[in-house]
């Protein structure tokens, strides 16, 4: 039987024998203090329910209720070409598929980085399409499903002015969707490749957030620079918090020269 770290979310094949997840025992991620735990999907369903917000026309959050593991949200993309699920959750019940579905379906998958990997091959069958991952992030796939994608390089376009672009940084696949027309100048869904802070004021960027460990400075500046040859106004994090439409470019380099000064 398949399972499901209760820590960060991530769903093992049944032939995983280790003891310990291999996305927390990781020193970007942890093993709790009370332990390692695990749950299946068909006990989560029991428990837990899908929530789902409109944040705009074309863009939907998805969470679960009550919170669970990391508690990140999925965003559903809605496009004319085709419907973008962008990052996953590890919870897949009637409620969203219904959704889902309803709203035309998935074209594609696209996720972050391992964090947030969660049941996706699971995702990808029920809705039969492609799961895009940046191949440097391979190695942390338990389960190479047979939709799952490798993408390479700097960046990848999907259609109606959507691409992913890797950034770097918290993982070397850290990579974030840019919709070029979700806003007047762009929208940006970060997963945490950037953090943004409960003020709404600074951006991190970091190797761990809940273990505190910072980045390079050289790092700092190449993801500097990735990210100023990028056009957007607005950006949607990983938390339901995390919308900044306001002031966006002027944050982030401020919170970037903090790392500088």
């Amino acid at each position: 039987m398949k399972k499901l770290c209760t820590a960060c979310g991530t769903q093992f094949p049944e032939h995983y024998n280790e003891e310990l997840c291999a996305i927390c025992n990781e020193e970007r991620q942890y093993i709790p203090v009370t332990g390692q735990t695990w749950t299946t999907h068909d006990r989560l369903l029991t428990t837990h329910t899908t929530n789902i917000v409109k944040l705009n026309d074309h863009l939907y959050e998805i969470t679960i209720t009550p919170g669970f593991a990391i508690g990140q949200r999925a965003f559903l993309v809605i496009s004319k070409s085709g419907n973008i699920l962008w990052d996953c959750v590890p919870l897949l019940d009637q409620h969203v598929i219904d959704f889902i579905n309803e709203k035309g379906g998935l074209q594609a998958i696209a996720i972050s980085h391992p964090h947030y990997y969660s049941n996706m091959n699971d995702w990808a069958e029920e809705f039969k399409c492609s799961l895009y991952i940046h191949k440097n992030d391979e190695q942390y796939i338990s389960e190479k499903g047979n939709r799952i994608k490798l993408w390479e390089g700097d960046e990848m376009p999907l259609w109606d002015d959507i691409k992913i672009v890797n950034i770097g940084g918290h993982f070397a696949g850290s990579s974030i969707l840019l919709h070029k027309s979700m806003s007047e100048k762009g929208t940006l869904l970060s997963g945490d490749t950037m953090y943004l802070s409960p003020n709404l004021k600074h951006f991190a960027i970091m190797y761990s957030y809940p273990n505190r460990i910072p980045l390079p400075v050289a790092e700092i500046k190449r993801i500097k620079k990735r990210l100023e040859d990028l056009e957007f106004d607005a950006v949607y994090g990983f938390y339901s918090y995390q919308n900044l439409t306001k002031n966006v470019k002027q944050i982030l380099n401020n919170s970037i020269e903090k790392y500088l000064s």
